[in-house]
């Protein structure tokens, strides 16, 4: 095994870990196994802190494939807490603003979904790692400058969204969505609760497919480190 000429690799990122801890974890797992010697790794697609699921990370010359892998279509299993939002969209930040719920039915989600089927325009949110002026969005937001970022809408694709669950009682509703690069959940949830004339935002958000990559496919970084004592690794590039 040769992680330093190319290895594509597929995690189940645990919940509450950042996408680069992810990695440098990875990166020093690898490390250790190859006595020293240093190997570049990258991911192909963050994944928030609170979402859990597929992330795809590139050692060595593999690298040089994250862009493509980037470019593979991602599915996500979605629940929204509606009639209330978060500054984050998502659990981050406490409920800031509540909303009437009585007049939602499920043939007007069913609806309403439907018309986020396809080409669409979304503003990221203002909690994302947008660059605004050279500076991340987020680091803005926490800072308290949030009210100072303004994000453009940019394109991309829905090519699913299916209604797995619709408990009103609750105020919750949970999906399958299907789409391309760039698309944020969280700011899906955003526009679903405004296109239901009420609110929403994230409450568990989970990565199931990155292309090829599902989540059946998955190490968990347990079972990465007990794979890795098991393989017979090389230290050195062929020919080097």
């Amino acid at each position: 095994m040769n992680f330093l000429t190319g290895q594509v690799l597929s995690f189940d990122k645990p919940y509450g870990m950042t996408s680069f801890q992810l990695v440098a974890k990875v990166r020093w797992l690898l490390t250790r196994a190859m006595q020293g010697r240093k190997i570049k790794v990258g991911h192909a697609g963050t994944l928030d802190p609170l979402a859990t699921g597929v992330m795809v990370v590139c050692t060595g010359r593999a690298t040089k494939q994250i862009d493509q892998l980037q470019a593979g279509v991602k599915e996500y299993v979605a629940t929204l807490a509606l009639g209330a939002t978060t500054p984050s969209f998502d659990l981050e930040h406490p409920v800031d603003h509540t909303y009437p719920t009585e007049h939602i039915t499920e043939p007007l989600v069913r609806e309403t979904l439907s018309r986020f089927v396809g080409e669409i325009m979304q503003v990221p949110p203002v909690y994302s790692a947008c660059k605004v002026n050279g500076s991340r969005a987020y680091d803005l937001a926490r800072s308290g400058k949030g009210h100072e970022v303004e994000l453009k809408a940019k394109p991309l694709r829905i090519d699913e969204i299916e209604l797995l669950d619709c408990n009103l009682p609750a105020r919750e509703i949970t999906l399958r969505v299907v789409c391309s690069k760039g698309t944020y959940i969280r700011a899906l949830a955003r526009d679903i609760g405004l296109a239901l004339h009420s609110g929403a935002h994230l409450t568990a958000l989970r990565r199931t497919r990155v292309g090829n990559y599902s989540e059946h496919d998955c190490f968990t970084l347990d079972s990465f480190e007990q794979w890795l004592s098991q393989q017979t690794i090389e230290t050195d590039l062929p020919n080097s």
